[in-house]
């Protein structure tokens, strides 16, 4: 077994995702062609939302959201710390300012009581917004963060990377589905390989507001609109004024080339049909990795086996992490921290942050550590995982 790696996240890819996208490059369009509005509706229905927009990846797909909602120089929003950079990122790309809030140490999420401390020590109208990230697959409960975004009059941009197919229960009861756009103004996702759906590179925006939609299709091209209805220009052709040619078209706004191709949409397509499937192994493994590690004396804690957990990772908090982390890769199983707190990076630090301004967040990352967690990952190959782990803090 050691001769095989075991690394923490894997793309899988069949013949049928090989066909599909043999079947689009042997078509009239690689770029933007039919599967792009293919994929878009059919990511739309499976997240249960009204619209979608495909983009080049989950970054620019942060950017096209913070470009929407029109943030500002100056603008204060709200993040967790324990993400990928990009949560963050997005804001500073408008010239915002990024105030991080600090995690739940149970659930690692965004605390919202950190974010209702943030909310009331400042007037109201200082911030903008709130982005939750739905980190290693579990759901945030955007039902009591929208209740406070009503509040203080923000919006919410659901940052849904980890956690396509994931569910939270509302207060009534009902399954809210991550991106399904009834609690949070724009939901993004990731297609990166080691996500639930993979595109090589590639995200998805979902909303239910028609007026973002509009607005994030034209900042996804350059800014620029070819619909006569939307036309502003006074300009006189041959046929007359405003009779606009076939080729005519404006740029309205500064915008970006942030498109998905029509190949990779058409791999996503292919993988959306798995997505379930590849969603209870998810699930099956994150039971087996809880079963083996509940009440060791070396757990400080571990992703739970919760309802509606998408489980993009399963995270144990241990002692002596980096050791374990070593000695993982000396049997060729390559497990992966997520996250360095984003408040500590030195880009942060020389906007003001410092070591201890987020003690649950800075805590979690001392001891967290994540274990492979892929559809495709064996039952031999998770027992090798849970024997090492428990090898190393039993010798």
């Amino acid at each position: 077994m050691k001769s095989i790696i075991i690394p923490y996240g894997r793309q899988d890819i069949t013949e049928e995702d090989i066909q599909a996208v043999i079947h689009t490059l042997k078509s009239d369009y690689l770029t933007q062609g039919p599967k792009i509005a293919e994929f878009e509706h059919a990511f739309a229905e499976y997240v249960g939302a009204k619209y979608a927009v495909a983009v080049s990846n989950g970054t620019a797909a942060l950017h096209l959201c913070t470009l929407a909602l029109d943030v500002k120089e100056g603008d204060k929003v709200i993040t967790t710390p324990i993400t990928f950079a990009a949560s963050a990122n997005c804001v500073r790309y408008c010239g915002g300012e990024v105030v991080f809030g600090d995690i739940d140490p149970t659930t690692y999420l965004l605390d919202i009581h950190s974010v209702r401390v943030l909310l009331e020590s400042s007037p109201k109208g200082t911030y903008k917004g709130i982005i939750p990230v739905d980190f290693a697959g579990r759901a945030i409960d955007l039902e009591a963060f929208k209740t406070l975004a009503n509040e203080y009059g923000l919006w919410i941009i659901e940052d849904a990377c980890h956690a396509p197919g994931g569910y939270f229960i509302d207060s009534k009861g009902g399954r809210q589905t991550c991106g399904n756009g009834i609690n949070a103004d724009l939901a993004i996702f990731s297609f990166h390989p080691v996500k639930h759906i993979a595109s090589g590179e590639g995200g998805m925006i979902t909303t239910n507001d028609r007026h973002l939609y509009d607005k994030l299709l034209q900042l996804r091209t350059h800014g620029i609109v070819k619909s006569e209805d939307a036309y502003t220009n006074n300009i006189e052709f041959a046929g007359g004024i405003n009779s606009y040619p076939g080729w005519y078209m404006e740029m309205q706004m500064l915008g970006y080339n942030y498109r998905l191709t029509d190949f990779q949409a058409a791999l996503g397509i292919s993988q959306l049909k798995r997505a379930e499937d590849g969603l209870e192994k998810r699930k099956a493994i994150a039971a087996v990795y809880f079963e083996a590690f509940d009440g060791k004396e070396f757990i400080k804690g571990q992703s739970a086996v919760v309802d509606g957990h998408a489980y993009h990772l399963y995270i144990l908090e241990v002692e002596n992490r980096l050791g374990l982390y070593n000695y993982l890769k000396e049997q060729n199983i390559f497990a992966q921290i997520h996250y360095i707190p984003c408040h500590l990076m030195p880009y942060y630090r020389e906007r003001g942050w410092e070591e201890g301004d987020r003690l649950f967040a800075e805590t979690f990352y001392k001891h967290c550590i994540s274990l492979p967690m892929y559809p495709t990952l064996t039952r031999e190959e998770q027992q090798f995982v849970i024997d090492k782990i428990l090898t190393f803090y039993n010798d």
